[in-house]
């Protein structure tokens, strides 16, 4: 019987594939941000963030950041599937690389009980050059976070599911019962799926929830 049910944010219950990529569109960094991610992402995280947060963003104004923040859309089909997911009375979790206001939008909005996200600091409205990022690009990070949850409530593996759609999530879908690719931009990811979802309409997921 499943009990708690993990959503990765960017590209899932979210409309963009990658929220900081968005960020640089939105501070005018995006040229030196993609280089940057795609050199970085998955191999050198950290270079990642002293190169994008410490030096691109770094005393800019956070004005453009918030406001992508309140404007980021939903994608088809969430508001259902959370409404069912209550219904059934089970833990909800978003473990995302993304950005941890975001997710607390998100978490407001769906009731999401835990979130676990990635934190641009700003102070006085003015990014700082800090960053706090226990999720990292995800990967080992996103299913050790898993089984803490598990070992916290008493929770087996095979009683998660998890919803993702990039190569960060393959370590989470490994270890839960179901995973569910969904949306999902990585030919690996669906290798890895107990069920793959085409489609960016997150009601599509419903007949792998249901009790």
């Amino acid at each position: 019987m499943t009990k708690l049910i993990c959503f990765d944010l960017d590209g899932v219950i979210v409309e963009p594939h990658n929220f900081w990529l968005e960020l640089h569109k939105a501070l005018g960094t995006l040229e030196e941000g993609t280089v940057l991610t795609k050199k970085y992402l998955y191999t050198d995280y950290q270079k990642l963030v002293e190169e994008v947060v410490h030096k691109l963003w770094k005393g800019k104004n956070a004005a453009p950041y918030y406001a992508l923040i309140k404007k980021i859309a939903y994608l088809p089909g969430v508001a259902e599937i959370f409404k069912e997911i209550k219904k059934q009375d089970w833990m909800t979790a978003i473990i995302s690389s993304g950005s941890l206001d975001l997710a607390r939008r998100v978490q407001h909005d769906l009731g999401i009980d835990h979130i676990y996200a990635n934190e641009l600091i700003i102070k006085n409205n003015i990014i700082t050059g800090e960053f706090v990022w226990p999720i990292g690009s995800g990967n080992h990070h996103k299913v050790k976070i898993i089984k803490h949850l598990c070992q916290d409530f008493g929770i087996k593996p095979k009683e998660v599911i998890y919803v993702g759609d990039s190569e960060s999530d393959i370590e989470a879908f490994e270890f839960v019962g179901t995973s569910i690719a969904f949306n999902a931009t990585s030919e690996k990811l669906k290798k890895k799926a107990t069920h793959i979802v085409e489609g960016n309409n997150l009601r599509q997921i419903l007949p792998y929830i249901r009790r």
